[in-house]
């Protein structure tokens, strides 16, 4: 996988790329030290991924990773950051960021990560994901009739199920379908909720009140 490190501190982004060096099937094809070098770096390079902090100059990484998706939705961002508040997380996934890392992870969960995110999979930090599943806890206690009406009964359960974190191989073995028809179903539900990758789908989802396990 291509990667492109955005960071504006060198030491910390000099220990990433040694990192990276050591690491099998990762190249590194370039640094940014602002939001507009990430820009404009990803237009030319096209890398795989994208580790991308979010205080950046002039340029935050929240607005570079949504310009940066909208040209490049095939380029998955991984953020890195030591800012572990709610409104930055949500910003970076609704900014279209496909897992969001502290910068207190070791080598083996950045690995692992920047794998995740190259597999098309959405990726956060343990500490993050359990932020996550409180807000959405205390902010949907109940789930609306008619949620997301433009989807097919099938599709809701479906979304019902990537929101509860399951891939495609759970979702069939769940729902007695082939894999092949769970991704139907999930490439119409990108398709209909106008959802760039399955984190944005996670969210949307959850904001509506899905994902709950079954009392």
């Amino acid at each position: 996988m291509r990667i492109l490190i955005v960071e504006d501190h060198p030491m910390f982004r000099d220990g990433l790329l040694r990192m990276l060096e050591t690491a099998e099937d990762f190249e590194v094809v370039g640094e940014a030290a602002t939001g507009e070098e990430a820009i404009q770096l990803a237009d030319q390079l096209k890398p795989d991924i994208i580790l991308m902090d979010i205080n950046l100059p002039k340029i935050s990484g929240i607005e570079a990773t949504k310009q940066i998706v909208h040209k490049h939705p095939e380029t998955g961002i991984l953020v890195l950051t030591m800012y572990d508040d709610d409104s930055s997380v949500f910003a970076a996934i609704r900014a279209g960021a496909r897992g969001y890392l502290l910068k207190e992870a070791n080598r083996n969960e950045i690995v692992r990560a920047i794998q995740a995110v190259g597999e098309g999979e959405a990726i956060f930090s343990p500490a993050i994901a359990r932020r996550m599943m409180y807000y959405f806890e205390a902010k949907t206690k109940q789930v609306q009739p008619a949620v997301f009406p433009q989807l097919t009964e099938r599709e809701r359960e479906v979304l019902d199920h990537i929101a509860r974190g399951k891939n495609n191989a759970d979702i069939a073995s769940v729902l007695g379908l082939n894999q092949k028809t769970v991704r139907n179903h999930v490439s119409n539900i990108l398709s209909k909720l106008h959802a760039s990758d399955r984190a944005q789908v996670i969210i949307m989802a959850r904001e509506a009140g899905l994902g709950k396990e079954t009392e």
